[in-house]
C-alpha cells in the first residue's frame, strides 16, 4: 500500500483523539448545505463573491491569490487562458485576447455599440452571426466565437475559483449587471450562465447591489424615516448614479418589520468610464510616437503595437491618479524602436477636456427622475475604479457642495452586496431579511388596434404597462372589452423623451413582443349563452427580480349565473377561477341586461379606452370584485324596488330566484413572439454547449498532464535531495540507494525528451513506480521521527491507567461495601493490559534500538497506537461506569407510621427523623457518596483521577 508521508513535524494525536475529530468533522451543523456565489462581471475586472456554511461572505481568490481577475479571455496554439495570462497573450497576439465584452451581449453588429467597439479595438475581425445578425468574433476560417460563449467560459472560471475557495460544487449563484441592460442583454446572460452549467438566482443591478451591501452593514442606522443616499458608479465602461431610500417597513401580512432598500432614480452613461480616459492616453502616445518618426510606419496599423500602448496607457492612467507626472516606457514599441515620454496630469486632464461635462450628468438625471434635490441626501457615495480618478472626484464636489462618502470598497461592494442576496434566495442558507425594490428604467407599454367601427379608421392605442421608475418585481394585468375577434397586441418600450437618440439607438429594437390571440370569436360565441357580464380579455404580465418581462398567460373572463344545487354539483366550476358570491332575483337581472351592463356580445362593460388601462395583479384584478358590488348596488335602487313582484309571489319562486355569480376564466389561445433580438437557442444552443464541453474537456487533459509532469518532476528532485541528506540517507541501504538514484537518473532524462502525443496517465505510471521504490526509505524515515513521539504518548497513558488503577482499587465490593462500583474482574483486567503494555513496550523498544535505521522497521508506530487504542478502551469503560454509578437505596426498618409523618403538630425531633426516612433517606445517602466518591477525569488521553464529586446525570457512553 503506498503510503503518503508528510515531513513536516507535528503534535501526536492518538487514535482516541483522531477518531473524535472525525465524528466532529462529519457531523458539523449545515455540512449538506452547498455554497453559493455571486459574480460582479465587469467589463475590465471579474469579481467572485462566496458563502459556504459556516464561512462568512468572502471575495474567492484567483490562482494568484488576487481578489480581482482581468475579464479577458485568450485563445492560442489549442490553449485556452483568463486573466493576467491572457493579458499577456494579448500584447502578442491581440486578435486572440478577449476583452471588454459585456456590452455586446445580446446586441445585433449594427448596434452603435458595436461600431463603437470596433472603433477602440480595430484588431478584431467581427462578423455577424448567421441567424441572428449577433457579434461573432471569427478568429480563423475554421474558428469562431459569439460573445455568449466568450462570457460562458468566463463564468466557468469564475465557477472554479469558488469552488477552490470553498472546497464545495457550486451550481447557484447571483449575476450583476448594468442598470441600462435590456430584455435582450439579460436574456444573452441568463443563456451564458446555462451554457456554463449555472442556475442563476436573479440578475441584480449594480448600484442595487451596493445599495444592499451598503444597507446590511448599516442596518442598525435605519429607521422608521426614510433615508436618502445617492451611489455613483464610474467603472471602465460606464458610469451611472442612482438614488435610493432605506427604510423600515412593517409587513401588513406578516406584521414583521424589515430594512427595504428602493431605487428612487436612475441616471446612466453607457461609454463614459475609465477605459475612454485609457484610450485617450494609448492615442495621444501613439500620435507622440509617430512624431518622433523612428520608423515610416504608422504604429496604430500593428496590432501588436497597439496593445502594448494600451496596456501602458492603462498603467499610466492609474499612476498619475496618484501623481502629477510621470514617466510612458515601452521597449520594443515597433521595428525594434523604445518609446519614452513624460505625461503630466494636467496634459491628461486636457486630453479628456469633452468627458467632465458629461461626469455630473448621470447624478443630475438620477436626482430628476427621482424628484429630489440635493438638500435630502445625506450623502452621494462613491464606488468603482474610475472614481478614484482625482479630477472625477472633484467634478461631482463642485456640483454637490459636501464632502464625498468613500467608506465602501470601491472594487469589491457590488460582489459582495450580491453574494448577501444568494445566500437569501438559496435554501441552504438563512439571513436576515433585506427587501431591495429595484425599477424599471426604460417604460413598458401595451399596443394594438382597435376598430370603432361605422367605417371609422382603425385606431393605434397604446397603454403604459410599466412606467419609469415603477418597482419590481411586480405582475400588471390590463383588459380587452372592444375586441370579438382575434387580434394581436404588442409590448414596447415607450415614452423614452429623456433619453437621447444615442442612448435609444443603443437599445437595439425597441419591440419586445408580439402576442397573437387565436380563436377570440369561437370562445365568445361560445359563452354567450351563459354569461350574465362579459369581463373581457384579460392578458396578465410579469416582470421579475431579474428584470425580465413576460406575458403569463391570456384569460377570457365572464361571469354566469348558477343555482345553488348547480353549483354544489358542478365540480368543475370550482376548477375554472374564483367565485363571487352575490344574492340578487331574476328582476335585477332583468333590469340590468335593460341597462345594458350584460350585453353577451363580447364587447363588456367598457366605457371608452380607459378599460384597457393597465392595474397591479398581486393575486387577482380589483376590477372583478367591484363589478359584483355593482351589481349588489343596483338591488337597493328603488326603481328596481318597484318592478319586484308582490312578496307571496317572490316567496313560492323563492328556490328558482336563488341564484350566484360565478367567475369563468377559460385560457385565450395565443401565441406569442420575441421582437427583440432573440437568445441563443436551439441548434445553435446545443452546438454551443459542445463546443465549450470540447473545449473544457481540453483544458482539463492539460491541467491533469502538467500536473502530473510537474509532480514526477518535483518527485525525482525530491528523492535525488533527500539521500545526500544523512537523516534520510541512513534509512536506505546502500543497493537501495544505488537502485533509486540510477531510476531517478534515468526518469530525469526522458522526462525531457520529446514524447509524441504525451499522456497524463504516463506520468501518473512513472510517479508511482517511483514512489513504490522511494517509500521504502521514507516510511523509515518516518517511523524514526515520529516513534519517539508516539512512544511518549503509550507512557503517558500507561501512567494515568495506573494511576486511576489505584483509585478504582478502593470502589470495589471488597474494599469498600458501600461503593461497590467495579468488580475484581474488572480491576484485575485493566491491570493486566497495563502489565502486558509496560512488559512489552519495554521487549520491543530494546529490540528496535539494536536495528540499524536501514533494517526493516520492528517497532512501528501503528503497533504503539494499537497498544493505546487498546488501554484507552479499557479505561474508557470503567470511567463511563462510574459515571453512570448511583449508590444503593438503603431499606429503613425504622420506619414511623404514616399518619405521625403527617401530623401537624409534630414536634422537631419527629421531624428530624421523618426527613431521615424514605425518599429523604436516599437523599441523604446521596449527599454522602457525593462527599467521598471520585470523580475520574480525562485530560489528553491520559487518564488521572480527580478527587471531585461525579455526576450522576451523565448519560450513559459520554466521554
Amino acid at each position: 500500500m503506498m503510503m503518503v508521508f508528510n515531513q513536516r513535524r507535528h503534535s501526536w494525536l492518538t487514535a482516541a483523539g483522531c477518531l473524535m475529530l472525525c465524528i466532529m468533522a462529519f457531523n458539523m451543523p449545515g455540512s449538506d448545505a452547498a455554497a453559493v456565489m455571486s459574480v460582479d462581471l465587469g467589463t475590465e475586472w471579474m469579481k467572485v463573491g462566496v458563502v459556504s456554511p459556516g464561512v462568512p461572505m468572502e471575495i474567492a481568490l484567483n490562482r494568484e491569490s488576487k481578489r480581482k481577475t482581468p475579464a479577458i479571455i485568450a485563445f492560442r496554439d489549442n490553449t485556452r487562458t483568463f486573466g493576467e495570462d491572457a493579458q499577456t497573450i494579448g500584447i502578442r497576439d491581440p486578435s486572440a485576447a478577449y476583452g471588454y465584452l459585456l456590452d455586446l451581449l445580446g446586441k445585433t453588429i449594427d448596434n452603435p455599440i458595436v461600431d463603437l467597439y470596433r472603433e477602440r479595438f480595430p484588431y478584431y475581425t467581427i462578423v455577424g452571426d448567421k441567424e441572428r445578425n449577433t457579434v461573432v468574433f471569427k478568429k480563423s476560417d475554421t474558428e469562431e466565437f459569439s460573445v455568449e460563449e466568450l462570457v460562458a467560459q468566463m463564468l466557468v472560471k469564475a465557477k472554479q475559483f469558488a469552488q477552490e475557495s470553498t472546497q464545495q460544487a457550486i451550481t447557484e449563484c447571483v449575476l450583476t449587471v448594468p442598470g441600462f441592460f435590456g430584455q435582450a442583454e439579460r436574456e444573452a446572460l441568463l443563456v451564458a450562465a446555462q451554457l456554463a452549467n449555472l442556475k442563476v438566482l436573479q440578475l441584480i443591478n449594480d448600484y442595487a447591489a451596493v445599495a444592499l451591501n451598503y444597507g446590511v452593514f448599516n442596518r442598525v442606522e435605519l429607521n422608521e424615516t426614510a433615508q436618502y443616499f445617492l451611489f455613483y458608479d464610474m467603472g471602465a465602461y460606464k458610469t451611472s448614479a442612482a438614488v435610493v431610500s432605506y427604510q423600515l417597513v412593517k409587513d401588513k401580512v406578516t406584521k414583521e418589520t424589515n430594512p427595504v432598500v428602493q431605487v428612487l432614480g436612475v441616471g446612466y452613461d453607457r461609454t463614459l468610464g475609465g477605459l475612454e480616459i485609457q484610450l485617450r492616453l494609448r492615442d495621444y502616445m501613439a500620435k507622440e510616437f509617430n512624431a518622433l518618426k523612428k520608423t515610416k510606419t504608422d504604429v496604430t496599423s500593428s496590432p501588436r503595437a497597439l496593445a502594448k500602448l494600451f496596456k501602458e496607457a492603462g498603467r499610466l492612467k492609474n499612476i498619475l491618479s496618484a501623481n502629477t507626472e510621470h514617466f510612458a516606457q515601452i521597449e520594443n514599441l515597433l521595428e525594434d524602436h523604445d518609446f519614452k515620454l513624460s505625461v503630466s496630469r494636467e496634459k491628461l486632464e486636457e486630453l479628456c477636456s469633452d468627458l467632465w461635462p458629461r461626469i455630473t450628468k448621470p447624478l443630475e438625471d438620477a436626482l430628476a427622475t427621482s424628484s429630489l434635490s440635493l438638500d435630502v441626501i445625506q450623502q452621494v457615495i462613491l464606488f468603482g475604479g474610475g472614481t478614484r480618478v482625482p479630477r472625477v472626484q472633484e467634478t461631482i464636489k463642485q456640483l454637490i457642495k459636501q464632502d464625498l462618502g468613500k467608506n465602501l470598497n470601491a472594487d469589491e461592494s457590488a460582489s459582495m452586496g450580491a453574494v448577501y442576496k444568494a445566500a437569501d434566495l438559496s435554501s441552504g442558507f438563512k439571513v436576515k431579511k433585506f427587501i431591495v425594490k429595484d425599477a424599471v428604467l426604460f417604460p413598458l407599454q401595451v399596443s394594438f388596434e382597435r376598430d370603432p367601427g361605422d367605417g371609422a379608421a382603425v385606431k393605434q392605442v397604446k397603454r403604459a404597462l410599466f412606467a419609469m421608475m415603477n418597482p419590481y418585481p411586480q405582475k400588471k394585468v390590463i383588459t380587452f372589452n372592444k375586441h370579438t375577434d382575434d387580434f394581436d397586441f404588442y409590448v414596447n418600450y415607450g415614452d423614452l423623451d429623456r433619453y437621447s437618440e444615442k442612448d435609444i439607438a443603443a437599445i437595439g429594437s425597441l419591440n419586445i413582443t408580439r402576442v397573437q390571440l387565436q380563436k377570440v370569436k369561437e370562445l365568445l360565441e361560445k359563452s354567450k349563452k351563459d354569461q350574465v357580464d362579459n369581463k373581457g380579455i384579460k392578458a396578465y404580465f410579469f416582470l421579475d427580480d431579474s428584470g425580465i418581462f413576460q406575458c403569463t398567460g391570456v384569460e377570457y373572463v365572464y361571469e354566469k349565473q348558477k343555482l345553488d344545487e348547480e353549483l354544489d354539483e358542478d365540480s368543475t366550476l370550482a376548477k375554472l377561477g374564483s367565485t363571487i358570491s352575490k344574492l340578487f332575483t331574476k328582476e335585477t337581472e332583468k333590469e340590468d341586461a335593460g341597462t345594458g351592463t350584460g350585453t353577451g356580445t363580447g364587447t363588456g362593460t367598457g366605457t371608452g379606452d380607459g378599460d384597457e388601462a393597465a392595474t397591479p395583479d398581486p393575486e387577482s384584478t380589483d376590477e372583478e370584485s367591484s363589478a359584483g358590488g355593482k351589481a349588489a348596488d343596483k338591488s337597493d335602487d328603488p326603481a328596481a324596488a318597484a318592478t319586484k313582484p308582490n312578496d307571496d309571489e317572490a316567496k313560492a319562486n323563492a328556490k328558482n330566484e336563488t341564484i350566484k355569480l360565478v367567475t369563468i376564466k377559460t385560457p385565450v389561445a395565443h401565441k406569442t413572439e420575441l421582437r427583440f433580438t432573440p437568445p441563443l437557442g436551439g441548434s445553435s444552443y446545443d452546438t454551443s454547449a459542445a463546443k465549450l464541453l470540447s473545449i473544457n474537456k481540453i483544458e482539463e487533459d492539460r491541467v491533469r498532464l502538467e500536473s502530473a509532469f510537474n509532480a514526477l518532476e518535483s518527485h525525482i528532485i525530491e528523492v535525488q535531495q533527500k539521500l545526500e541528506e544523512k537523516a534520510y540517507a541512513d534509512c536506505a541501504t546502500t543497493a537501495e540507494k544505488e537502485k533509486l538514484l540510477a531510476e531517478c537518473s534515468t526518469l530525469a532524462e526522458w522526462l525531457y525528451e520529446d514524447v509524441e502525443n504525451p499522456k497524463a496517465e504516463l506520468y501518473e505510471d512513472k510517479l508511482m513506480q517511483l514512489q513504490k521504490l522511494s517509500n521504502v526509505f521514507l516510511s523509515r524515515h518516518w517511523e524514526h521521527e515520529e516513534r519517539p513521539d508516539a512512544i511518549k504518548a503509550l507512557k503517558g497513558m500507561i501512567d494515568g491507567a495506573e494511576k486511576f488503577l489505584i483509585t478504582a482499587r478502593n470502589l470495589t465490593k471488597e474494599t469498600n461495601p458501600e461503593k461497590d462500583v467495579y468488580t475484581q474482574v474488572e480491576i484485575d483486567t485493566l491491570a493486566k493490559v497495563i502489565d502486558e503494555t509496560n512488559a512489552w513496550l519495554k521487549t520491543e523498544s530494546a529490540a528496535q534500538k539494536k536495528l540499524s535505521r536501514s533494517a526493516t522497521v520492528r517497532l512501528t508506530v501503528k503497533d504503539l497506537t494499537d497498544k493505546m487504542g487498546l488501554l484507552d478502551r479499557e479505561v474508557k469503560y470503567l470511567v463511563n461506569k462510574i459515571k453512570i454509578w448511583k449508590p444503593k437505596v438503603k431499606p429503613d426498618k425504622e420506619k414511623k407510621p404514616k399518619e405521625t409523618e403527617t401530623a401537624g403538630d409534630e414536634d422537631p425531633a419527629a421531624a428530624d427523623q421523618g426527613s431521615a426516612s424514605g425518599s429523604d433517606d436516599e437523599s441523604k445517602d446521596n449527599t454522602a457518596g457525593q462527599a467521598e466518591a471520585p470523580e475520574v477525569q480525562v485530560e489528553d488521553d491520559q487518564v488521572t483521577p480527580t478527587p471531585t464529586t461525579p455526576d450522576a446525570n451523565t448519560p450513559h457512553g459520554e466521554l
